[in-house]
């Protein structure tokens, strides 16, 4: 008898529709906190509503992570549909309370669902279900699919240059010494994830050195394993994306490479501008 599994992630992850029905996704927003109320990512407000809202609100919006209601409800519906299980890629838990309270919901209902940390967020995320999904498609188990996504999360990256530190002032990242010397000497900071936590971990002057130090982190990757594909992701910054896309291009031709918005709630702390790549080693 073949098992019915569900998948799950939230909006971390930034699917696009078509790879939504073609895995039969099923989505858990996050949510942005504003003066004016809550808004779910890609339920109540777009990329481009929530860039506005942020340039002129009064006061830092917060993130918020789906409800545990939400995630009960959500079990329960799967289960009268027929699903025997679920697997829930969730963004990293150093950053959400996300994969934590998808655990507690998974106690509260009798319904099977193997909720994962992904240590990460963005195009990681992604590789991850059609790894799963590819494994699934051949015969494997559901251990032995949770067992290679737990692996793939180990050989995740994902690096990001904030256009400026204002928002990571903001939200109190960063001191507001810090954000005006980074301003006024045009210092770049390069945030890493590092166990499942965002680090910054260099600092250098001017994009463009910023933007080699990224690329060579991805240039030692490629000596140590293959990497097939990369993601340049970006907060509302496309055309610059897609410049470092066609340059990553030209070096490296046999690469598969596409351009990947970053989720909303990046954006409330990293600030408009900020572009990065991701990529997951083999």
């Amino acid at each position: 008898m073949t098992t019915k599994i569900a998948w799950i992630t939230d909006t971390a992850a930034q699917l696009d529709e078509s790879f939504i029905r073609k895995h039969d996704v099923h989505i858990l927003p996050l949510s942005v906190v504003f003066d004016e109320g809550v808004f779910k990512e890609t339920v109540d407000m777009t990329q481009e509503e929530f860039y506005d809202k942020l340039r002129v609100a009064k006061t830092h919006p917060k993130t918020s992570q789906p409800a545990i209601g939400e995630m009960v409800t959500l079990y329960e519906e799967l289960q009268e549909q027929g699903y025997d299980c679920a697997i829930a890629v969730h963004v990293s838990s150093g950053l959400s309370g996300t994969f934590d309270s998808s655990q507690t919901a998974a106690q509260m209902v009798d319904f099977k669902v193997y909720p994962i940390d992904s240590k990460i967020g963005s195009y990681p995320m992604i590789k991850m279900i059609e790894i799963g999904n590819e494994l699934l498609n051949k015969g494997h188990d559901v251990e032995e699919v949770i067992a290679a996504i737990n692996k793939t999360t180990k050989h995740s990256k994902l690096s990001f240059i904030p256009a400026n530190l204002n928002q990571l002032h903001k939200s109190g990242r960063v001191s507001g010494t810090q954000a005006f010397l980074s301003n006024l000497l045009n210092i770049k900071v390069i945030i890493s994830f590092d166990d499942g936590k965002p680090v910054m971990k260099e600092k250098v002057r001017a994009n463009k050195r910023a933007k080699k130090n990224v690329t060579d982190l991805l240039r030692s990757d490629m000596k140590k394993g293959t990497v097939p594909e990369i993601a340049v992701i970006h907060c509302n910054n496309a055309k610059d994306a897609e410049s470092w896309k066609e340059e990553l291009l030209q070096e490296f031709p046999n690469l598969k490479a596409q351009v990947l918005p970053l989720s909303v709630c990046v954006g409330v702390h990293a600030g408009e501008g900020t572009t990065g790549l991701s990529w997951v080693s083999y």
